[in-house]
C-alpha cells in the first residue's frame, strides 16, 4: 500500500528529505534504482567521504521515521535516501570502475535482502528503512573488495587475504 502523493510540499519536511526532494515519488516504479543511480553520478564526481554516508544515514533514520509515521505506512517505497548510503557504502575505497559494478551488486542485494539484510529490515522506524542498505552496502563492498584483490592486487582487502591468494 502507497501513500496517495498530490504535491511534496503538502507534507512536512521529513517527507522531502526521505524521499530525495521528491525523487521516490517519480512514478517509474523503480524509485529504488534510480536513487542508486542517483548516487552512483555523484559519485563519478565526488569521493563520498564516510562521515558523510554516516551523516545522511543519520538524517535518513530521521527522516524516514518521521515519514512512516506521518504515513501510517511501513517502509513505503517512496522513501528512498536509504538507497544513498548503501550505494556509497557499496562502492567506498573501490576504484571509479567499480561504480557500475556495485551498482548491479548493491540492487540484488537490496531486492534478494539475503540474510543478516532482511533482519536488519526488521528494526523499528527509520532504523530499519535505512539499517538494511547499510549492511546491504557493506556486504557488497566486501564481494567487491574480494573481487579488486582477486583481480588487481589492490584495495583494503589484499593485505588480509593475499597469503590465501598466492
Amino acid at each position: 500500500m502507497e501513500a496517495n502523493i498530490k504535491n511534496l510540499k503538502d507534507y512536512p519536511p521529513c517527507v522531502w528529505v526521505a524521499s530525495l526532494c521528491g525523487l521516490g515519488l517519480l512514478k517509474s516504479g523503480m524509485p529504488g534504482t534510480v536513487s542508486s543511480a542517483v548516487a552512483c553520478l555523484i559519485s563519478i564526481f565526488v569521493d563520498v567521504p564516510l562521515w558523510f554516508i554516516v551523516l545522511v544515514t543519520l538524517i535518513g533514520v530521521w527522516a524516514t521515521g518521521a515519514s512512516e509515521k506521518f504515513f501510517g505506512l511501513h517502509d513505503p517505497s517512496f522513501l528512498n535516501i536509504d538507497e544513498l548510503p548503501g550505494m556509497w557504502l557499496s562502492i567506498y575505497l573501490l576504484p571509479k570502475g567499480f561504480i557500475i559494478p556495485g551498482f548491479f551488486l548493491f540492487r540484488l542485494i537490496d531486492i534478494l535482502k539475503p540474510f543478516p539484510v532482511s533482519l536488519m529490515e526488521r528494526l523499528p522506524g527509520g532504523w530499519g528503512i535505512m539499517a538494511d542498505d547499510v549492511v546491504g552496502g557493506v556486504i557488497a563492498n566486501i564481494i567487491l573488495q574480494a573481487l579488486n584483490a582477486y583481480f588487481y592486487q589492490a584495495g583494503w582487502l589484499y593485505p588480509l587475504i593475499s597469503g590465501v591468494l598466492a
